[in-house]
């Protein structure tokens, strides 16, 4: 996908960027956006040259990146695809730097808390930054040897760090899941025979059993859920969404009818997408 324009939040170096090259291939224009509201803009919007996005949903210790599900909502986007990047946080300094010589490690809050007990172990202070680009760039216009930063090995690159240690991560199964999206749905020709997942969201009257009722829909079709999340509506208040994504394709003859079901009742409901799903290695194979 040579010259491709892929969106994502953070500075370079950040693990969304790092997932965007895995995902879409090395050849690809990534755009830095400082929020996450400027990747769905930037993609909504109609030029010459299209851009597709790439976005966090959620985090296999952390869980849901919320806001990510409240702007797609928002926006009239079309989910084409999902990869899970495996998250290992590197800890990286100057050139030349060794690692008794450290003092501190600068990184995002998250990443901190992920690394604790390893950075506990070198007795090193935690020092916290806005994100983990942000402080690999920031160690290298300081020029502190006695700091370091927790980032991925893309940021190393990107600033011209030293590894000093890698997997850092006190949790080897520390994944996450990205989104990526387009203006335009994704076209299949065998949505029956092909590994499908598909994004719904909908809402439901406040009475007893819908919730029940609306996963009935997919129960008696057989249908694997692999992830169900509700969002306040805002104004209305203990009203809500509730996305999910199922196995399977919404033009699958299964998929077809259980979404045409569930909207005789749901006021509201829209397809997010459907796009291949990303299966996993295991996580302790990988790591060992």
């Amino acid at each position: 996908m040579k010259n491709l324009q892929v969106a994502f939040q953070g500075e370079p170096g950040a693990y969304s960027e790092l997932a965007a090259f895995e995902y879409y291939g090395d050849q690809v224009v990534t755009i830095p956006c400082e929020t996450f509201e400027e990747v769905f803009a930037a993609v909504s919007e109609e030029q010459e040259q299209e851009i597709y996005g790439l976005l966090p949903i959620e985090n296999s210790l952390a869980g849901s990146i919320h806001r990510n599900y409240d702007l797609m909502l928002r926006h009239e986007l079309h989910i084409i695809g999902e990869y899970h990047l495996r998250v290992a946080h590197c800890l990286m300094a100057l050139p030349g730097v060794k690692l008794e010589e450290i003092e501190s490690v600068h990184s995002h809050p998250q990443a901190l808390a992920q690394c604790e007990v390893n950075i506990n172990r070198l007795g090193i202070q935690q020092v916290v930054e806005a994100d983990t680009a942000g402080s690999a760039r920031l160690l290298r216009e300081w020029g502190d040897p006695q700091a370091a930063a927790l980032a991925s090995s893309r940021a190393a690159e990107v600033y011209d760090l030293e590894i000093l240690a890698d997997h850092m991560e006190d949790n080897p199964a520390n994944y996450t899941r990205f989104i990526a999206l387009a203006r335009d749905p994704l076209s299949v020709n065998s949505p029956e025979d092909d590994d499908y997942k598909t994004s719904i969201v909908f809402s439901l009257h406040n009475q007893p059993g819908a919730l029940f009722k609306a996963l009935s829909v997919f129960a008696l079709r057989d249908i694997d859920l692999t992830k169900i999340e509700s969002r306040p509506i805002p104004g209305q208040l203990w009203e809500y969404m509730f996305y999910i994504d199922f196995a399977g394709h919404y033009h699958a003859q299964s998929g077809s009818r259980a979404i045409s079901n569930l909207k005789e009742f749901a006021p509201f409901l829209r397809t997010l997408g459907s796009y291949p799903r990303h299966h996993l290695k295991s996580v302790y194979s990988e790591t060992t």
